[in-house]
């Protein structure tokens, strides 16, 4: 069977990188005694993949990983269970059933993330954000240099921020996500910060990642759900 469980992370914990993570909620799903499947050959390995996995020194209440397991545990006992064993700063949201296929493919589904976004005190872009972030979002093209692993290039990111709001303290960001059209906050904030004439400083940012989503409308159709719904509770 094949469950998906989402979990937040905040805290300290925002500076353990991915890999840690992943050995983190390895030995936690021992601890908590959840019967989870395994691979074959002469070096088994937890059948486990997170989807999106998220960058260093940013919190979030809406990540995800997929797992198997040989037997079947009630929804809100294994939620108990995990938080249990659960250190600060982690706690297990959700534990639920996903079908097998498509919907059942964490990483392959990931299309889009929320964020929100705050500026360290002092660090603003400039006095009046608000205003200039209204002036930053209505543009026709928002063009960065986005660096890869053999190049960089210019490119438009405007058609992957798919919804903005300025709130009173902060800037709620939507954007595309997955292994082709993958968008960061820090790059939307990068181009803002230039906008308003400032030299951008990552650590002035402080980014809360609430929920990922699937796209699952019809081709030409962009129709997002959360990953948590793709599955039921046990």
């Amino acid at each position: 069977m094949k469950v998906r469980v989402k979990f937040c992370k905040e805290g300290a914990m925002k500076f353990i990188g991915h890999l840690d993570i992943m050995r983190y909620f390895q030995k936690a799903v021992r601890r908590a005694g959840i019967d989870v499947a395994y691979s074959e050959g002469f070096s088994p390995h937890m059948i486990m993949s997170f989807a999106a996995p998220l960058g260093v020194g940013i919190t979030s209440t809406g990540e995800y990983f997929d797992m198997e397991i040989k037997t079947p545990v009630a929804s809100a006992e294994a939620v108990e269970r995990l938080n249990q064993v659960m250190a600060e700063g982690m706690k297990v949201l959700s534990f639920r059933k996903v079908p097998d296929g498509k919907a059942g493919k964490a990483m392959s589904l990931v299309a889009a993330a929320d964020y929100q976004v705050r500026f360290r005190p002092g660090m603003e872009p400039c006095g009046d954000w608000r205003e200039k972030a209204e002036a930053f979002l209505a543009q026709q093209e928002i063009v960065v240099l986005k660096k890869t692993k053999k190049n960089e290039k210019e490119v438009d990111i405007k058609p992957f921020l798919y919804a903005a709001e300025i709130r009173e303290e902060e800037l709620f960001l939507q954007l595309a996500a997955g292994s082709v059209k993958n968008t960061k906050p820090e790059l939307v904030l990068e181009a803002f910060y230039h906008f308003c004439g400032k030299e951008f400083d990552p650590y002035a940012l402080l980014i809360h990642r609430s929920e990922v989503y699937a796209d699952t409308g019809e081709e030409g159709e962009r129709k997002l759900v959360p990953l948590e719904a793709l599955g039921e509770d046990i």
